[in-house]
């Protein structure tokens, strides 16, 4: 052999020798790249799969239980708004039941006061009608307070006679018509729209 086909085999040997670990390397760098993608490949099916599992519990377990509280919670505001409308209405009611017994009360003590007060009423009524002095001032003076709390003097001479507000004690006969009260005997009095005392009248019919 030449030296010249020696030298083109010692570069032909060469030249596979760095093909042969071009090749290798490749080939390591192929392993590690594959490897590294698996790698990554499986931590994101390991996330996928954490990620899942908490969804599940999520999704089955606190969320009802979230809902049921909510439930309860609402459930009760309803019962306790409920209770204090109730409230607030018997409140209400008790208030004006209150103040209506309340009114009663004070007019029932005034008409018994005014009531207390009607013999002095016919006694200068009497009086007066007798010609007595210094009477009229004083009646008028009275009959004035009483009148702008609700007392009414009932006039009834020559009306017809009504039984439910005079009493007929004296009779006289009459035309045949319906009977007319001819004389008052004695004053009959209203207070606030109620008879507080009827009238003792002579009636003719």
């Amino acid at each position: 052999m030449s030296a010249a086909n020696e030298r083109d085999d010692n570069v032909d040997d060469r030249l596979d020798d760095n093909v042969n670990d071009t090749a290798d390397d490749n080939l390591i760098d192929d392993v590690d790249v594959n490897d590294d993608i698996d790698g990554n490949i499986a931590e994101i099916e390991d996330f996928l799969d954490e990620l899942e599992t908490t969804e599940g519990l999520v999704g089955d377990d606190e969320t009802p239980v979230v809902e049921t509280e909510l439930d309860v919670v609402t459930r009760e505001r309803n019962e306790f708004k409920d209770m204090a409308l109730r409230l607030q209405a018997d409140f209400e009611n008790y208030r004006k039941r209150m103040a209506n017994q309340h009114s009663e009360d004070v007019e029932r003590a005034a008409g018994k006061l005014v009531q207390s007060l009607l013999p002095v009423l016919d006694a200068c009524e009497a009086a007066f009608a007798h010609g007595a002095d210094g009477v009229e001032p004083i009646w008028s003076q009275l009959m004035g307070v009483l009148q702008k709390h609700g007392l009414e003097a009932l006039d009834l001479a020559d009306k017809p006679f009504d039984p439910a507000v005079a009493e007929a004690v004296l009779h006289e006969p009459g035309d045949g018509h319906d009977p007319v009260v001819t004389e008052v005997l004695r004053t009959g009095y209203r207070w606030k729209g109620k008879i507080l005392r009827a009238a003792m009248v002579k009636v003719k019919g």
